[in-house]
């Protein structure tokens, strides 16, 4: 069993136990330090991995220099994509067009922890990121929103099942109505949900599985974009494990690979770089911090998965600007959930707080804020994050 399975993470084996006995209420002491470490540790793994791999595989079509530059938001990201003037197909004049004319109407506060390759002409080659807490805390709503709601409806229909038998009804012939219905859904939550408080169930490892913490996108032409998935395979230390190609008004391929990061090199850069001046209101002491990354890798994994993106220039630009923009495709996985109930609602709220503690000043906690078997509103957890950085409440009284 294991819960909230982030493959790009170097300790996710450490990070899903902690996960796992955050998620029976059941935290042990150290939990808060061992995860603040791990967020500083992977993260930056993640982030010069990246760094490196998206340089590879820009070199294997490109041959001329290239830069990268740090972006965060979504406006200097289509800003660059705006000013890019490299294809003068009608469909991209028109949509670029547009952001022109409206560019406040395309998202561009929202937040991205990115770094965009741009050739000596300022054209994008190539960006990459980390996806944000709160996102994977959405994903990993939607992909055990799908697993508990089979439990569930399994539940309810050995309830129904029950109520049969008792009647003397063969099921087949049994006639519930849409209220009895109702009660044995709720009754059947509350069941698993109470199965999830005594510990006689657990997550299925595969139904929580994230593989795109990390991910780059590659911007290229069509040909050159099949010429890196040629090059891919004949690469000894890069090994695919999943392809897929979108199609429609959008079309890319997505790629997720399996990457060994280099150690030597990750902790020569954290020195450096004096990496650790990021991280000097985490709770932990400068002077641990200043020794660099040897303190904290212990017993990590040695590879990590990566999603690549592989987009042509009109599809990047169909992307940010057309009808299939990123942001659109957010709301509407917020909005057309499977599943609404609480348990899973839960599962978001205990993702955002586990990052959110690692995130904080604190190295301890009393308890978890939120247990999986409770309910809660938004605004719990939006206080007690207020909270761990002794922020004061939005409220007439304080």
């Amino acid at each position: 069993m294991k819960n909230v399975y982030l493959t790009s993470f170097i300790h996710r084996n450490a990070l899903f136990n902690i996960a796992e006995r955050w998620f029976c209420s059941s935290p042990e002491p150290g939990d808060v330090r061992s995860l603040t470490e791990i967020l500083i540790c992977d993260g930056f793994v993640i982030n010069e991995t990246l760094a490196v791999l998206i340089n590879r595989l820009i070199d294997m079509t490109c041959h001329r220099p290239f830069y990268q530059k740090c972006i965060r938001s979504k406006g200097e990201l289509r800003d660059i994509v705006y000013s890019d003037g490299r294809n003068a197909q009608p469909r991209v004049v028109a949509l670029l067009r547009r952001y022109r004319e409206n560019p406040d109407y395309y998202y561009r506060e929202a937040p991205i922890n990115g770094v965009v390759c741009l050739d000596e002409q300022n054209h994008l080659l190539g960006s990459f990121r980390i996806k944000r807490p709160k996102r994977i805390a959405e994903k990993a709503n939607r992909k055990i929103a799908d697993w508990i709601f089979k439990k569930v409806i399994g539940r309810a229909q050995e309830m129904a099942r029950d109520r049969a038998q008792r009647s003397g009804v063969p099921l087949d012939r049994f006639v519930t109505s849409a209220e009895e219905m109702m009660k044995e859904f709720m009754e059947a939550e509350e069941f698993i949900a109470g199965s999830f408080r005594d510990g006689s169930i657990r997550f299925d490892r595969a139904a929580s599985t994230i593989h795109d913490v990390g991910a780059i996108k590659i911007v290229a032409e069509r040909d050159e974009l099949q010429q890196i998935e040629k090059t891919l395979i004949e690469t000894p230390d890069i090994r695919r494990i999943e392809r897929a190609d979108t199609s429609g008004k959008y079309r890319a391929t997505k790629l997720i690979l399996e990457v060994a990061w280099d150690t030597a090199y990750v902790r020569q850069r954290y020195l450096e770089s004096r990496a650790w001046e990021r991280y000097l209101d985490r709770g932990i002491p400068a002077e641990e911090l200043k020794k660099g990354l040897d303190i904290f890798l212990v017993d990590v994994e040695p590879k990590i998965n990566i999603e690549v993106i592989l987009s042509t220039f009109p599809d990047m630009v169909e992307s940010e600007f057309g009808d299939s923009i990123h942001e659109e495709r957010i709301i509407a996985q917020r909005d057309n959930k499977s599943y609404r109930g609480y348990i899973p609602m839960n599962v978001e709220f205990l993702v955002e707080s586990l990052f959110a503690v690692g995130f904080s000043p604190r190295i301890d906690i009393d308890q978890v804020p939120i247990k999986l078997w409770g309910r809660y509103l938004p605004e719990t957890l939006g206080s007690y994050v207020r909270h761990l950085y002794n922020l004061p409440e939005h409220d007439l009284t304080h």
